[in-house]
């Protein structure tokens, strides 16, 4: 006799309720999938994950607040397992580019059938990539045009601040007081850069940066 199956748990992040309510009905005969929470921007889905710890999450990728590459990065830093399914409107090449390396493993449009929305949802529960076509063409179009990236390019305008403060030898205490974010944010954001940057620890990082010309301070030419 099987055994049933354990459904997986999906985390669904869209800043408009009406798409999470649509979302629901269009999973609520889906046995498979149970929603195990629902955020309205990535600073609410990074908190609240480790509490839900879900098997899914579903990103939308034009939201208020915390970029969604961004976004990706720190829920699979605080879900090491969670795999991510981002959810657009259209397939922007750099969006596509950034939010792959990010660690989303499908990128979905909002104008796929049901049967194809469930098809990538399932693929990408399994581990495995999904991308709607378009994606498909933008990647290639990156892939044939692309050239070595300056590590410092694979930062964003968030994490290059980060950076900065690093490397002017502030605290994850100081550096969320200037940036207005929330200590466990930042150490979210370091973790990010020690990945992408290939670095072993802050020193590390405060070193490139450094070597970089970067955290130094702006001289006051006023009274010239």
């Amino acid at each position: 006799m099987n055994q049933p199956t354990t459904p997986i748990k999906l985390m669904l992040v869209d800043d408009h309720a009406i798409v999470r309510e649509g979302l629901r009905a269009l999973l609520s005969d889906v046995d498979e999938f149970v929603i195990a929470g629902e955020a309205s921007n990535g600073d609410e889905a990074c908190r609240i994950a480790p509490q839900l710890l879900p098997d899914l999450v579903l990103i939308d990728l034009k939201m208020p607040g915390m970029h969604a590459p961004d976004a990706i990065r720190m829920l699979r830093a605080v879900v090491p397992n969670v795999k991510v399914l981002a959810l657009t409107s259209y397939a922007e090449d750099d969006q596509v580019r950034d939010v792959m390396k990010a660690g989303a493993m499908g990128y979905v449009l909002k104008e796929v059938s049901k049967a194809d929305f469930l098809e990538a949802l399932r693929t990408v529960s399994e581990g495995h990539p999904w991308l709607h076509p378009q994606a498909q063409r933008s990647l290639m179009e990156q892939l044939r045009s692309g050239k070595p990236a300056d590590p410092l390019a694979t930062l964003t305008y968030r994490e290059r601040s980060v950076l900065e403060l690093i490397a002017r030898g502030k605290s994850n205490r100081q550096i969320a007081g200037d940036l207005n974010l929330t200590e466990g944010t930042v150490k979210g954001y370091v973790s990010i850069i020690l990945a992408k940057l290939k670095l072993e620890d802050r020193t590390q990082a405060a070193l490139f940066a450094a070597e970089r010309g970067m955290g130094r301070p702006k001289r006051d030419t006023s009274a010239r």
